[in-house]
């Protein structure tokens, strides 16, 4: 049966998907290590010193591996979609490929309806196995942090890990396990009747459950201070203890179990452990529920606020209670209050005032909390989809940006790739916490780096498609060449195979031509004195000359570098490149060169540009001169003329 024109794959197709899709294995691999060693760089706190077994830290790494598959996609596509037209580009492949009739948006297209099937790929992953690895990659980080840490006590600091103890150790032998100036501060039963116990030394030794552990101390005294009863503390203010001198005291402290598994379903809440589904539940039930407290709050609000209430119903009694209130004069009354009553008035009013400051504040706080909740809900359904999307977009930036550039490997790739991901890195988690504390709107947060890069993305693949030379290396090293006046210096390498060998008769009348006219040049020119602005802004002419030798000689030069001979290839080398065209204005136009003159800073820098450009034709015209001069005699002492 034969398939559709569209469902058929040409080997041209496959190719590209199999370049593509062996680098993509490894740079998601890549990309995914680096980060669970962030997540691992996160928690590394909470894993030190707990003697936790291999399976324990194997379902972190496990669990941590599905939550970040949604975020190491995009940044692998991108890196892979570098390399692999960089690599085409590199290796002329692609050059052959639009040779032969085929468009880049051709070339693109399998590996474009690939990233899109990733992008359902990395979808599933965050809204149906991320939420649930996450509840449980929480669950485990949970157990660890709530997990008593393995003894290990340093020397010459106090150690606090173990619960109700306080340990110091000057010195350790760690051969035979003994400890040295011991002090241990033992505050199970509370501050007032703790212990303190010094020894000289001791040894420590765990048991093979890791319950318990046991302190054989040698050589030392115990504090210990006495319960007092409250009728000898209202008596007495010194603290009795018992002093107790030993050469021998055990000392047994109980300890965690170690490693269990703690019950995480609450935290099944948090909205990283929600589907899309759940999400929305969620942000309706948590609506009603904001909303709610927000018309509690504000009723409260306004039973505490200051309004003159009244019992009386009718509006007679209310018109006279109104005029009995305004015939009071408080002001009076204030005024002929003593100092005392003032003050006690003020008091009362003031604190009032921040009582009702302080439950706003903690009203405000409440909402605060609640709406950040809300909206966190509100991103994590919207992330689902832009990350999803990412893996589309990253590759309309990495295989366009990978066609321009044309370098593979991973140089210029991974270089590219972490500037661009920073960059939506910055801008996702700007726009994150900006919407998170409701300072922007939900869906600008949720959506500002999609929004950024995705212009980009149809800019280089416009610009791609058009062979533009936007990030061409080569294109930049010549503007900034030209722009800063760096001279080019010429690169004749000698050749292994010369089809045909050049014609150096001609070519010694032609060198002595031309250092005739370059001389004739300088004497006629002067080019050390300062040139008028006729000559720089408007020409006269003069310099066509000197253009002509210029092309000629270039000419010449390379058909003399099919040469033989080894001496004669690194005299053309030394043969300066004459830009003549320098010492006028860069600017062609007769009215624009009026306007920089009108304009006189432009002018000016374009006058200073044209003197220092003659001074350099000067040094390059008497260095031309002699260079030929020893070509030529070169020629004839290996009698090729």
């Amino acid at each position: 049966m034969k398939l559709p024109g569209f469902l058929h794959i040409k080997k041209l197709d496959l190719f590209i998907i199999k370049s593509f899709s062996l680098l993509l294995a490894g740079t998601f691999f890549i990309c995914l290590f680096i980060f669970i060693i962030q997540l691992l760089w996160r928690w590394v706190d909470e894993f030190v010193g707990k003697g936790l077994d291999l399976d324990v830290l194997a379902q972190f790494f496990y669990l941590g591996s599905l939550t970040l598959v949604g975020q190491a996609l995009p940044l692998a596509i991108l890196l892979a979609a570098l390399m692999t037209f960089g690599n085409f580009g590199e290796r002329l492949e692609l050059l052959a490929m639009k040779a032969a009739g085929i468009p880049l948006l051709r070339i693109m297209a399998p590996l474009a309806v690939e990233c899109i099937l990733l992008g359902c790929v990395s979808f599933y992953f965050q809204n149906v196995v991320g939420p649930n690895a996450q509840v449980k990659l929480y669950t485990v980080l949970y157990s660890i942090k709530q997990t008593s840490p393995e003894v290990e006590i340093p020397e010459g600091v106090f150690y606090d890990k173990i619960e109700g103890f306080n340990l110091f150790v000057k010195h350790k032998d760690k051969e035979s396990g003994m400890l040295y100036n011991v002090m241990i501060y033992d505050l199970r039963e509370g501050f007032d009747k703790s212990r303190i116990l010094v020894a000289d030394s001791g040894k420590m030794e765990t048991s093979a459950d890791q319950k318990h552990m046991t302190l054989k101390l040698y050589s030392g005294e115990l504090f210990e201070n006495l319960q007092m009863n409250k009728k000898d503390n209202r008596k007495n203010k010194n603290v009795p203890y018992r002093r107790e001198t030993y050469r021998e005291k055990i000392v047994m402290i109980e300890l965690d179990g170690g490693f269990s598994m703690q019950d995480g379903s609450f935290l099944k809440t948090q909205a990283a452990s929600k589907n899309m589904i759940q999400l929305k539940e969620s942000i309706d039930s948590l609506t009603i529920h904001n909303d709610s407290i927000g018309m509690n709050n504000w009723k409260s609000s306004m039973r505490n606020s200051y309004q003159m209430k009244t019992a009386l119903s009718n509006e007679d009694s209310i018109a006279m209670q109104r005029d009995a209130v305004y015939s009071i004069n408080v002001d009076s009354i204030y005024n002929t209050a003593s100092k005392v009553e003032k003050l006690r008035w003020k008091r009362n009013e003031y604190n009032k005032l921040q009582q009702i400051k302080t439950e706003y504040e903690i009203k405000k706080n409440i909402m605060r909390s609640l709406d950040k909740d809300l909206n966190k809900h509100h991103l994590m359904w919207w992330e689902k989809i832009t990350l999803s999307l990412g893996c589309v977009i990253f590759f309309f930036i990495g295989a366009p940006l990978g066609a321009i550039v044309r370098k593979g490997g991973l140089g210029y790739p991974v270089l590219i790739s972490v500037a661009t991901f920073v960059l939506y890195y910055i801008f996702n988690t700007s726009g994150y916490k900006m919407a998170r504390e409701g300072e922007w709107y939900i869906w600008v947060g949720g959506w500002l780096s999609t929004i950024i890069l995705t212009p980009l993305g149809i800019l280089f693949t416009y610009q791609s498609n058009r062979d533009s030379t936007i990030l061409n290396i080569d294109a930049y090293k010549e503007f900034f060449r030209k722009l800063l006046g760096i001279k080019d210096k010429r690169h004749i390498a000698l050749k292994e195979v010369i089809i045909e060998d050049p014609d150096y008769t001609a070519d010694y009348k032609k060198l002595d031509e031309i250092i005739h006219i370059s001389h004739k040049f300088r004497k006629e020119n002067k080019l050390k004195r300062l040139p008028s602005l006729k000559r720089i802004f408007f020409g006269d002419g003069n310099e066509n000359v000197i253009v002509n030798m210029g092309e000629e000689l270039d000419i010449l030069t390379e058909e003399m570098g099919n040469s033989k001979s080894k001496k004669v290839i690194i005299l053309i080398n030394e043969i300066p490149i004459i830009e003549a065209k320098a010492i006028t204005s860069p600017i062609k136009n007769k009215w624009l060169n009026i306007l920089t003159i009108v304009l006189f800073p432009v002018g000016c820098a374009i006058y200073i540009r044209s003197c220092i450009y003659r001074l350099r034709l000067l040094r390059d015209l008497i260095k031309l001169e002699q260079t030929a001069k020893k070509l030529m005699d070169r020629l004839i002492k290996e009698k090729l003329v």
